[in-house]
């Protein structure tokens, strides 16, 4: 995998935590709870994939030959799920308005729900077996920054853009997956 994909992968996956920390930055932007979400989500989404990474490097002798058609069907599946859900942000504005997200279970559950995809985008990692430990740290990295930055921003922008930019990501995801199933990954 190059770096301009893992670069591309990480902005990708860091989307829906934007959008998240977009909407929740709406009602909560202190600067404790803005540093809390986005290192949870920053830790989440490379913990994560590593995890997947370690499971997908151990069975990639036994899937190499059809690795990049799994891939491919793995990046699909997050992307088009991703683009999906950019259009169901009316429940992630009344979740935002009603509870704190910022602490205890609810910042968890947010955190591994940010994270699922990263679950599955970590597989891919370990299937491709390079910079793993370099790809979850940038994935990490870009996550915390782009989290701080939908959250620092809402007031201005709002939620809006953080749906777009899911979508977007979504279609960033779809990309990867057919570079993946070309050879190009």
């Amino acid at each position: 995998m190059t770096w301009s994909a893992i670069f591309l992968l990480a902005i990708a996956l860091a989307a829906d935590a934007f959008s998240i920390g977009a909407t929740i930055g709406l009602t909560h932007r202190t600067a404790r709870q803005v540093f809390r979400v986005s290192f949870h989500f920053g830790l989440f989404q490379a913990l994560m994939p590593l995890a997947s990474a370690t499971i997908g490097t151990r069975i990639r002798p036994w899937v190499d030959p059809w690795g990049r058609y799994l891939a491919f069907a793995l990046l699909l599946f997050v992307g088009v799920r991703m683009a999906v859900s950019s259009f169901d942000v009316k429940h992630r504005e009344d979740a935002a308005q009603t509870v704190d997200l910022t602490k205890g279970w609810n910042l968890i559950g947010l955190s591994v729900s940010v994270s699922i995809d990263a679950l599955l985008a970590g597989f891919v990692l370990g299937l491709h077996g390079s910079l793993i430990l370099s790809a979850v740290s940038i994935i990490g990295a870009v996550t915390f920054v782009l989290t701080m930055v939908g959250m620092l921003l809402a007031r201005s922008v709002g939620s809006r853009i953080g749906t777009r930019s899911e979508l977007i990501a979504g279609f960033v995801l779809v990309a990867l997956g057919v570079d993946a199933l070309l050879g190009g990954f």
